[in-house]
């Protein structure tokens, strides 16, 4: 050691080895073959995966929707070493890593309660400290029964989902947190849950529905591209003993979409099809005289509003990427107005 000091001997630097340290990165206890049904939700989650779009879930207590977003990050790309030493730092920082562990090799998943303050979702304090945004940065925020959150808690996502990134400021000190997550969120249709349910009645008046569906602001769900209904499974799939597809078997597909979008995007400074601009919306989601029809009676007969139109355009191009085509089709455009319930106002 003196003799590197006095500058006698020299001593390479250690370079880490990759490979190891992203041994077993994809190691999930939970597996998407565990979910009995929902294929729908199912396929949703997939389009969720490959784009990177935030997605939104509603159906009775019961049906799965925790079960669903728990899995998410099994299906997910796998996370680069980029990725990986950078949430290893904001979990160091919060002191999440094990005394014997090493760096952060599987995607995040955060679930804050609805009791959650704004310090605790996207940081501050007299110490500024990473809040639930940034613990899930590179990973997915889990946030179940969302309309009983505080509204100044939901409306302190906007910045984090726009930009990528959280601002705490203070007197002697400004700080700058990353957040780039996946939203995953989760809804009972009405206050008492069974709205949607064939084999419970629903009691609540038109009001009640009214009053708990618009406790979720609208700049929220301008950010939010996929809505979808998660109907009770019944007895039948509860019953079937085959497993569903694995989430191996899923992240292949995700994998393999993904890399078209990063081909896409390489000159364009995105990585996925959720990050896209309006011009660049116009630019890589042209369609055909027959797909421009249907999407125009969505707007106009289905009383979708405008800003529904890039965002079933978004889907429309990953749904499209998952099958490999190079064209948004008729098919891509009807699947991806199926993912709008929120604004057919389904319920009321």
């Amino acid at each position: 050691m003196s003799n590197f000091l006095n500058g006698i001997k020299n001593i390479v630097p250690l370079e880490p080895d990759k490979n190891t340290l992203l041994e077993k990165i994809q190691d999930y206890e939970l597996d998407f073959s565990d979910v009995k049904g929902q294929f729908l939700a199912k396929r949703a989650m997939e389009i969720a995966s490959a784009g990177s779009h935030n997605i939104i879930m509603i159906g009775p207590p019961g049906s799965g929707k925790t079960m669903l977003a728990k899995r998410l990050p099994s299906i997910m790309p796998e996370m680069t070493i980029e990725e990986s030493l950078e949430t290893t730092k904001i979990h160091s920082v919060s002191g999440l890593i094990p005394a014997k562990g090493s760096i952060v090799r599987t995607r995040p998943f955060r679930t804050p309660h609805h009791t959650a303050s704004d310090i605790s979702l996207v940081g501050g304090g007299t110490i500024p400290r990473p809040g639930e945004v940034s613990l899930a940065h590179n990973g997915v925020l889990f946030m179940d029964e969302l309309p009983e959150f505080h509204r100044n808690v939901l409306e302190g996502l906007r910045q984090p989902l726009e930009d990528g990134y959280v601002i705490v400021s203070r007197i002697n000190s400004i700080v700058r947190f990353p957040s780039k997550f996946m939203l995953v969120c989760a809804m009972n249709p009405c206050p008492c849950g069974y709205l949607t349910d064939t084999k419970r009645e629903c009691h609540c008046t038109p009001n009640q529905i009214q009053k708990y569906m618009s406790k979720v602001s609208g700049p929220l769900l301008d950010r939010i591209d996929i809505h979808i209904e998660v109907p009770s499974v019944k007895y039948k799939d509860l019953s079937d003993e085959t497993s569903g597809e694995k989430s191996e078997i899923i992240r292949e597909r995700v994998m393999l979409a993904r890399d078209i979008q990063l081909k896409r995007f390489k000159d364009d400074g995105i990585f996925a099809n959720s990050n896209m601009s309006h011009k660049l919306v116009r630019k890589y989601c042209r369609l055909d005289d027959i797909s421009m029809d249907l999407l125009k009676m969505a707007i106009t007969e289905l009383g979708f509003s405008a800003r529904c139109y890039d965002k079933i355009l978004k889907v429309s191009r990953t749904i499209a990427d998952l099958g490999g085509k190079e064209n948004i089709s008729p098919d891509h455009i009807s699947e991806a107005i199926q993912y709008r319930s929120l604004d057919r106002n389904m319920w009321m």
